[in-house]
C-alpha cells in the first residue's frame, strides 16, 4: 500500500499478510481524494475510518491535513498495525479504537465532518451502515458520509444518498444530509 498524496506521498507501507483485509485499491483511492477535494477542505475536517483494516484511509486523511482521524475496527492485529504504523510516521493526530465498526456510530458521542465506511464485502448488515450513521448523528450537519462496497449492493433509495461511483470492483456511495 502506498500513500497517495500530501506529506507522506509515496510511503510504502507494508502490512503484514496474515491480516483479513482488502485494502482499497490505489486507483480507487486516488479517484476517491480527487472527488474529496471538491467536497471537503481537508486540511480543517475531522474524520472518521470504519473497518479502517489496516489505516489505508486514515494516513491518507492524516497526510492531506486532517485535523484528526479516528480509526475503528474489531481485530486486533489491525489496530495493532495502525498503531505501530501511525507511532513510526510520529503521527500524533490519529486515535485507533478496537470497537465493533457496526455499532461505533451509534455509541459514539463524537460527531464528525466526514465518515468513510469499508466493511468486507460480504459481511452481513452492510445495508445497516447508513442508518447507524444518520441515525447516531456522528455526522455533522454539512458532513459527508462514504461507503465502500461491492456491485451486489445498491444505495440510491436511502433518503440521504447522493450518488454512486464506481472504479473497477470499487463502489462508492456518497451520502449527506
Amino acid at each position: 500500500m502506498r500513500i497517495v498524496s500530501g506529506k507522506f506521498k509515496g510511503r510504502q507501507l507494508y502490512a503484514p499478510t496474515d491480516l483479513p483485509v482488502r485494502p482499497t485499491t490505489d486507483l480507487a483511492k486516488e479517484s476517491l481524494f480527487n472527488i474529496l477535494r471538491f467536497k471537503l477542505d481537508l486540511d480543517e475536517i475531522e474524520a472518521l475510518d470504519l473497518f479502517a483494516g489496516i489505516g489505508s484511509i486514515s494516513y491518507e486523511l492524516i497526510s492531506r491535513g486532517a485535523r484528526s482521524v479516528h480509526a475503528v475496527d474489531i481485530n486486533p492485529k489491525c489496530t495493532a498495525f495502525i498503531k505501530e504504523t501511525s507511532e513510526r510516521l510520529k503521527i500524533n493526530n490519529l486515535q485507533v479504537f478496537k470497537q465493533d465498526a457496526f455499532l461505533y456510530p451509534l455509541q459514539s458521542k463524537v460527531s464528525y465532518d466526514f465518515i468513510f465506511a469499508d466493511p468486507p464485502y460480504q459481511a452481513e448488515g452492510i445495508g445497516t451502515i447508513p442508518a447507524h450513521i444518520f441515525e447516531g448523528k456522528v455526522l455533522k450537519e454539512q458532513g459527508l458520509f462514504v461507503l465502500e462496497h461491492s456491485k451486489e449492493h445498491n444505495f440510491a433509495s436511502f433518503p440521504f444518498f447522493k450518488e454512486e461511483r464506481h472504479y473497477g470492483k470499487v463502489h462508492f456511495s456518497f451520502f449527506s444530509r
